[in-house]
């Protein structure tokens, strides 16, 4: 791996292409750290250093949009907004007739549908500004993040707009660096931005381990990310290879066809998204009882707080720990069943194969290879349920056995870091072999 890093720093295209990757990650970590107009930064720190529903999500979306969270930055909406709208025209191009064939037309209809996309992402990152301000200002129990924000009085209509507009600008600007990097540098762009900011928190815990835990602890610490990342790359690139042939067609003098191949399935075919939807349904009820925690009944008020408590894993008791992650655990596992299979429906692979004139040797084409195929899925997807369920679960386990669920890396991230390096890695081997060198893998 060294030595191929080597030669492609010898060759002037990649090295370009590797320092430019590294400078725009760069402009995007300083420009994380440019607050939102009229930020109260003593708030935000009481909020970050929580343990209720409020501060478990702010916690969650700093990590899902690069640490710009952590300081309330103009990027504190992430390129999430690009990803949803992505998401939606996705889904509404099967539905409507006129998108489905603007996408038939290629590269031209390609581009349109990527330039609907942005219009369609100014105005979900301005509401997901507002949403997401309008919900930590009247979450927190204390001053307000915001304290002039909102459009119910005339003062502050110009700061909201403000913070809106700047917010909006923002994300817009994270998605230029993004398709910068995928256009002239190495990697998924808006992958990398995430990772840059998931691995420039890794100094600081590994300072807060230093202080905690001294020396004994960040050596354990170190060797368990390390088994981890390990295990995370077997699973991720374990995949099931199910073979198929294809049937010869004779057409005049000529015969077409044949030979055989195989269907990779993947043990996890679900990525980190099971992680995302079990945290974020979990916190769910957090953050609705936090709105009932100052309640004058204390017998509300005591119920509010008990439910904050345990749902937003900010337990300390051993029995509140392993109870919550048992939930969280059965969480994942379940999204994780549920998100494959719905990923498994849009692919389709049994009419795929039989308008292709492939099928499964032993196996009649049809219902009987949608049963095998699924079969199979089900048996594989199993093992990727259990490994992302404890990796979802490792911060609390850890937190059972030391006190401590601080890891240099959190195990969501630590699945995007792990994901985005691969990648990476593949387009580098991609480039080098063009170039006749070996590759990483």
């Amino acid at each position: 791996m060294i030595q191929a890093l080597r030669d492609a720093l010898r060759l002037p295209d990649l090295r370009r292409r590797l320092f430019y990757t590294l400078l725009i990650l760069v402009i995007f970590r300083l420009v994380s750290h440019v607050p939102v107009p009229g930020i109260d930064r003593v708030a935000l720190q009481q909020l970050l250093e929580g343990t209720g529903g409020a501060s478990q999500l702010f916690n969650l979306l700093d990590l899902l949009s690069g640490g710009a969270v952590a300081n309330y930055s103009i990027m504190a909406s992430g390129v999430y907004p690009y990803i949803n709208a992505q998401i939606i025209f996705q889904l509404l191009i099967p539905v409507i007739p006129a998108l489905q064939r603007l996408s038939e037309e290629g590269e031209a209809g390609q581009r349109k549908i990527n330039q609907w996309t942005y219009y369609l992402t100014i105005p979900m990152a301005a509401l997901q500004a507002w949403g997401q301000a309008q919900f930590f200002t009247s979450a927190t129990s204390g001053r307000p993040i915001l304290p002039r924000f909102g459009f119910g009085q005339a003062e502050h209509v110009l700061p909201t707009v403000a913070v809106l507009v700047a917010m909006t600008a923002g994300t817009m600007f994270a998605i230029w660096l993004g398709d910068l990097i995928s256009e002239q540098g190495i990697g998924n762009g808006l992958s990398l931005i995430i990772f840059g900011g998931i691995v420039a928190r890794t100094p600081y815990n590994l300072q807060r381990i230093w202080v905690s835990d001294g020396v004994g602890g960040l050596l354990f610490f170190l060797a368990l990310t390390a088994v981890t990342v390990f295990v995370i790359v077997y699973v991720q690139e374990g995949e099931r290879r199910i073979v198929v042939q294809y049937g010869k067609r004779v057409r005049g003098r000529r015969m077409y066809g044949g030979g055989s191949t195989y269907i990779p399935l993947r043990v996890n075919m679900a990525g980190m998204i099971p992680l995302i939807f079990a945290q974020s349904i979990l916190t769910f009820p957090a953050v609705i009882a936090q709105f009932f925690a100052r309640s004058q009944n204390p017998s509300v008020a005591n119920l509010a707080t008990s439910m904050m408590t345990f749902f937003s894993g900010g337990g300390t008791e051993w029995s509140t720990v392993l109870l919550y992650g048992l939930f969280y655990f059965a969480a994942v596992v379940g999204f994780t069943f549920f998100y494959t299979f719905v990923l498994i429906e849009q692919q389709n692979l049994p009419e795929t194969l039989q308008k292709q004139g492939g099928f499964i040797p032993g196996i009649r084409p049809g219902k009987r290879t949608a049963d095998y195929i699924n079969g199979v899925y089900r048996r594989i997807t199993l093992v990727g349920a259990l490994f992302l369920g404890g990796v979802a679960v490792l911060p609390y386990g850890t937190q059972l056995l030391m006190n401590t669920r601080v890891l240099l890396i959190q195990s969501t991230g630590l699945l995007i870091v792990v994901g985005v390096v691969v990648d990476t890695m593949r387009q580098l081997e991609a480039q080098l072999l063009m170039r006749h060198y070996e590759g990483f893998l």
